[in-house]
């Protein structure tokens, strides 16, 4: 058996897969985050450990025999979360999470340092892990003065599993301190934010051998022998991972609290200027693009605590059949933008109201501006030289046959459907952990889903979907003055 732990922003998933990649089963314990002020966001490193022991715990009521059948464990994790712990591992303070955009004063005096984008191929944006320090240091002096480690969220969940400071290159690739060509720690990235390569974790591949569970927890478990844990990958390409998107060309769009185009490529092809990230994959010699909008189920949730109705409420009085643009617009920055904008301050709008805007009409603008949002992202991976011709749908916004249909037209390219079954970021650190104990071939073990379905654009509606994205593209330089 095969135990994948994805540490997401509103929970922690744990699943059993057995040799055969069948999914035994699984279990999740819950987060909340923090906003203690504007353009925050908080956890406790502390509330991380828990809720991976009410989720183990979970398995192990149910699949207790299955559970002590473990020899791998892999790890998948939100990115860019500066996660600070002293000499004596205690953490100094509460992690600032990868949507937290309080450091985009120190965003961009590092990114104006043309040596960020050179190495790491990306944009220094505020959500990255290098920029947090530099606002630690300036805001927070004596805390920085006892950093003796910085590690990315699921590296201190291995801290606590193994008692080892180890990454590996996908999430590091999200820290701005990588050297993603090299894939290396760059000295000199470290010394402009005033860190050295002692104050970060080791490094090896996703793929491969990472430490080994405490004995104390595996026998709290009720495991015997020596369980490896994986370097394991950043969410997005833990995803991929479980989609078997690891082969160039091979892409998904992911629809969770952000939102992500995700297309995999067998060499480097960094374009920073685009605001696409190109990041290390979990495979060796393998990289991706990506780009990221903040808000994507995120959006709908908001508009959902807004009107009192749930989510799925909402998705459900707009039916099946994909209706054509009202002339309302939505533009779903609601903390900010990632690709292709890189704003911080930058917020969300609805544009259009009339009194015939009811909230269903309300409910299809949003819908239709994460689909834009993510048009961007297409837009912008295109620019950098990856060419996507489907895409694949994942997270829970994925169950909206609607939500996919408007971004399938959106972005005028097929929508398929994986099979019943979860291939997400859990299913792709399960993987790992396979790999990782068995020194299984990574390309066969990640091998895509069967496609239950595919969702094509509707033709019909092609130009007056056109002319809704000519109309939502022009917005933000329309507003961006109202928010600067």
């Amino acid at each position: 058996m095969y135990l994948g732990l994805d540490l997401g922003t509103s929970g922690v998933k744990a699943m059993l897969i057995d040799g055969d990649q069948k999914i035994v089963g699984s279990a999740n314990g819950s987060l909340d985050v923090s906003r203690p002020h504007s353009g925050w966001s908080e956890q406790e490193p502390s509330h991380w450990v828990r809720a991976t022991e009410e989720a183990v715990a979970g398995l192990k009521a149910k699949h207790p025999k299955e559970l002590a059948a473990v020899k791998g464990i892999g790890l998948s994790g939100q990115m860019h979360g500066a996660t600070l712990i002293d000499a004596a591992d205690k953490v100094l303070r509460p992690c600032i999470l990868w949507n937290d955009t309080r450091s985009h004063v120190e965003a961009a005096a590092l990114d104006a340092d043309p040596r960020f984008r050179a190495l790491t191929g990306n944009i220094v944006f505020p959500g990255f892990t290098a920029p947090k320090l530099a606002w630690v240091e300036k805001h927070e002096p004596d805390i920085f003065s006892r950093i003796a480690k910085v590690l990315l969220p699921k590296d201190y969940l291995r801290l606590w599993l193994t008692g080892d400071y180890i990454s590996e290159m996908s999430d590091s690739a999200g820290t701005s301190w990588l050297d993603t060509g090299k894939r290396a720690w760059s000295a000199d990235l470290l010394a402009a934010t005033h860190l050295s390569k002692e104050q970060m974790p080791a490094l090896v591949e996703g793929t491969e051998q990472a430490g080994t569970l405490r004995p104390e927890l595996a026998a709290q478990w009720g495991i015997s022998g020596d369980v490896v844990v994986a370097g394991g990958a950043g969410d997005n390409a833990a995803s991929a991972c479980g989609m078997g998107t690891v082969s160039d060309g091979a892409a998904f769009v992911s629809l969770g609290t952000s939102g992500v185009l995700f297309a995999a490529n067998g060499t480097y092809l960094p374009k920073p200027e685009s605001a696409v990230h190109a990041f290390c994959h979990a495979l060796p010699n393998t990289w991706h693009q990506m780009g990221v909008i903040l808000s994507a189920t995120d959006a709908l949730n908001w508009h959902s605590g807004v009107t009192g109705k749930s989510a799925a409420d909402l998705t459900g009085e707009l039916g099946e059949t994909l209706k054509a643009p009202t002339g309302v617009t939505f533009l779903p920055y609601l903390s900010g933008e990632r690709t292709p904008h890189n704003d911080a301050v930058i917020r969300g709008a609805f544009i259009g109201l009339e009194h015939e805007s009811s909230r269903v009409v309300l409910t299809q603008a949003v819908l239709e501006g994460v689909a834009f949002a993510i048009r961007d992202n297409l837009e912008a991976l295109r620019s950098a030289g990856t060419g996507i011709s489907r895409v694949t749908a994942i997270g829970g916004g994925s169950r909206s046959h609607y939500w996919l249909a408007s971004i399938a037209t959106a972005l005028g390219v097929p929508v398929d459907l994986p099979a019943d079954g979860d291939f997400g970021a859990a299913f792709g650190a399960a993987r790992l952990g396979l790999i990782a104990a068995t020194g299984g071939d990574p390309i066969a073990v990640c091998t895509p889903p069967v496609t239950s379905g595919t969702i094509e654009p509707v033709s019909a509606l092609s130009g007056a979907y056109e002319d809704a994205y000519t109309r939502y593209r022009a917005l933000y330089p329309a507003i961006k003055s109202l928010a600067h």
